[in-house]
């Protein structure tokens, strides 16, 4: 029977109460490069998976969108546009470092909306308060993302929507040149450019050890969301995953 008490940080085993201050550890590090890192690491593709998660939200003028794990406010700033002036984004992080980096960014764009730190697993909202929750590269580095899923489906309004754009399992046939990118380039590109190989490291660690696409999809069907379906991008490396609230 698995140990609850433990739980992985990459590729290691540590208590499960350490993780969040470990995972805290690696993005006050990587806040301040942590979007021209992204832009490195994708290849600018990032954005494009950005843009197709905003384009599947069918988010309208008037609704309230919480963005979980959100960070420096990519997705937050889109939805933004995106509700209008009648409308609420609720930008929340874990991480107060990553946090600042994206309320900043929303106030120079004029986006006046709320910012909140908090852990996902136990969100301060009301039940039936939001119309979308979204969750951007965040899951991953939750230490119980059952408990996760099951606040973000306690925070959704009958007919809302989830959606988790989350790495994932790349197609058999780049798993070789992508496991070398990983762990070779991905490290040396942190070094280099952010002066944080160890991070980065983690990082693609924590991309191995989050739950494939099916194994995701029956998650967020356990925590009771309806119509899960997901869609892969990039061959697999990314997976945008979404699930209605029908009740």
């Amino acid at each position: 029977m698995p140990d609850s008490s433990k739980t992985h940080f990459g590729f290691e085993q540590v208590d499960a109460g350490d993780k969040a201050r470990r995972v805290a550890g690696v993005f006050s590090s990587v806040a301040a490069r942590y979007d021209l890192m992204n832009d490195l690491m994708s290849g600018g593709m990032h954005r494009v998976w950005k843009a197709f998660t905003l384009s599947r939200a069918a988010v309208r003028p008037g609704m309230r969108v919480l963005d979980v794990a959100g960070g420096t406010a990519d997705l937050s700033r889109g939805f933004a546009r995106r509700v209008g002036p009648s409308g609420q984004v609720w930008l929340t992080d874990i991480n107060g470092a990553m946090l600042r980096v994206g309320r900043d960014r929303m106030i120079d764009e004029g986006c006046l909306q709320p910012a909140v730190q908090c852990d996902a697993e136990r969100l301060p909202f009301p039940d039936r308060f939001f119309d979308r929750v979204s969750v951007a590269f965040g899951l991953r580095n939750m230490t119980d993302k059952d408990a996760a899923l099951a606040e973000m489906r306690r925070v959704l309004r009958p007919g809302g929507r989830l959606l988790v754009l989350e790495f994932s399992q790349v197609h058999p046939a780049l798993a070789r040149a992508y496991d070398v990118y990983s762990f070779n380039v991905l490290p040396a590109m942190g070094r280099m450019v952010a002066d944080d190989e160890a991070s980065y490291r983690y990082l693609a660690e924590s991309i191995r050890m989050h739950p494939d696409q099916e194994t995701l999809a029956g998650m967020m069907r356990t925590a009771g969301f309806d119509r899960v379906r997901y869609t892969n991008l990039t061959a697999g490396v990314v997976a945008l995953h979404e699930g209605w609230l029908l009740e």
